[in-house]
């Protein structure tokens, strides 16, 4: 079963609904046969590379409510083991780390593109990581087994920067409105950071329809 999840790294609900789903598939029996790919997906396209704190740049957004949002996805987010540090997080804009994505699927695999996607997540949430950073998002490819001077030659060009684009615009136009979103087998779809029961029930059903 190919499963496509449609995230972007900067998307707390994408942090929280890719723990949920790889939960469910602890559970789901036929987890060997399920092949993850993660497709790309921008919230917001025009955000600047350069990093500002978070902090400020919802509050811009929400006002006096921006608190209390970071509170809540925080909140859920312990209850699943992930972590939330809002005072360190940076914003600004992923397109980078998603063309890195797109290398590591192309060059590694699905495993390996895995691997990177919640070492990405984990460092933007949870460790300060500017996703805008050449170098630092070189180590973090290194840590998830992809060879580092490989990496930094790819993203000193321009290389994948289109084709990640295209597939953005290909994601809007099949009807991904919101992320994170779950593409099952290319024809069934599931919307947001849903509970693991959501996620193994509808493992389970579609396991049962492609036999």
């Amino acid at each position: 079963m190919k499963v496509e999840i449609y995230s972007d790294i900067a998307c707390p609900w994408c942090y929280l609904g890719k723990a949920r789903f790889e939960k469910a598939l602890a559970d789901f029996p036929g987890a060997d046969s399920v092949e993850i790919v993660y497709r790309p997906f921008q919230l917001d396209p025009s955000a600047p590379e350069e990093p500002l704190p978070h902090r400020e740049v919802l509050a811009a957004k929400f006002g006096a409510q921006a608190a209390a949002m970071d509170e809540r996805i925080a909140s859920l987010g312990a209850a699943e083991g992930v972590v939330f540090d809002f005072d360190t997080v940076l914003e600004n804009n992923s397109l980078l780390a998603h063309r890195l994505l797109g290398y590591a699927l192309r060059e590694y695999g699905p495993q390996a593109q895995g691997r990177l996607k919640g070492l990405l997540m984990a460092g933007h949430f949870g460790e300060g990581l500017d996703i805008g950073d050449r170098e630092r998002l070189a180590d973090v490819a290194a840590r998830a087994g992809l060879d580092r001077d490989g990496v930094v030659s790819f993203l000193a060009g321009e290389e994948l920067r289109e084709e990640v684009l295209a597939e953005i615009a290909e994601a809007r136009e099949i009807g991904v409105t919101a992320v994170p979103t779950f593409v099952f087998e290319g024809q069934w779809a599931i919307q947001g950071g849903q509970a693991p029961e959501t996620f193994l029930q509808a493992l389970t059903q579609i396991a049962g329809a492609e036999r």
